[in-house]
């Protein structure tokens, strides 16, 4: 399956505003819901949800829901930067926390 196919099989995630990514206390990165980053929001938050937390377990499937991206992030590293992580992690098998921020009524 395509990553756009996989992306519609996953949970809805308009109720979040961004996804924190933490390694202790630290924040090491966020994923906003924007354009750009929604689907990346999409997989990382799924993921959290399946495992609790992002390790080289979670990381292995976040890979595989990218599909064709994960093989043009590793030919191009650089260029999916949340992908990126991923292979990080699962070569590393570090973990990272997933703090959910929750999108606010204007």
């Amino acid at each position: 399956m395509s990553f756009a196919d996989n992306l519609k099989a996953l949970p809805k995630v308009s109720h979040l505003a961004a996804l924190q990514l933490l390694e202790g206390e630290a924040v090491v990165a966020t994923i906003e819901n924007k354009p750009g980053q929604s689907g990346s929001l999409a997989v990382y938050n799924h993921l959290a949800q399946l495992y609790g937390a992002i390790g080289a377990e979670a990381a292995k499937k976040g890979i595989e829901l990218y599909a064709e991206l994960a093989e043009e992030a590793r030919a191009h590293p650089g260029k999916h930067p949340n992908i990126d992580r991923l292979l990080q992690l699962h070569a590393a098998e570090r973990t990272l926390r997933v703090k959910q921020v929750f999108a606010t009524a204007d």
